[in-house]
């Protein structure tokens, strides 16, 4: 007979798993863009690697901006957001950009700039919007492992765990 779970046991992952997996899980991947010059041309990545590579630098180059716009217009989350906000600027360095996200988040944005009005206005549907931008970002990431292969698509495979890692961080994580 199997044991049953205690009545007390959440579902779920505990959120010190989840921090600790996020970077362990970069790292094992080996996030670097790698050392596409080298060697016979056919061995290079293929047409479709490119698009997918440039597709993910672009997202989360994208997700940056959307962390951006929520610090600046929500100060009191930029503390607790500003880890996360990192992370995605990791994740756009190992796939091969990071230049356009690697600066910091302004202290004030502008009201006239898109991403600023995007922002809602109270705490927890800043939160919920961002949850929400990730887990697209995830599920998408999650369905382009199909059409890559190799290293890419470990990459893409830990960049979406962790862009789930986070979605429960934004949406469960002070709970």
């Amino acid at each position: 007979m199997p044991f049953s779970p205690s009545p007390r046991a959440r579902s779920g992952p505990r959120r010190r798993s989840l921090l600790a997996v996020g970077p362990a899980a970069l790292a094992l991947a080996g996030c670097t863009a790698g050392d596409e010059d080298s060697g016979d041309p056919g061995d290079g990545p293929s047409a479709a690697d490119h698009r997918a590579r440039a597709r993910a630098v672009r997202d989360s180059e994208e997700l940056v901006e959307r962390y951006d716009a929520v610090i600046a217009a929500r100060p009191g989350l930029a503390e607790w957001l500003r880890p996360l906000r990192e992370e995605v600027v990791r994740h756009a360095r190992a796939f091969g950009g990071g230049r356009k996200a690697a600066a910091s988040p302004s202290p004030s944005a502008s009201p006239s700039s898109p991403s600023a009005a995007a922002v809602p206005g109270n705490d927890r549907d800043a939160l919920a919007s961002l949850a929400s931008s990730e887990r697209e970002l995830a599920d998408r990431r999650a369905k382009a492992l199909v059409g890559v292969e190799g290293e890419l698509a470990r990459l893409l495979a830990s960049v979406a765990a962790a862009g789930a890692a986070h979605v429960y961080l934004l949406t469960e994580g002070d709970a």
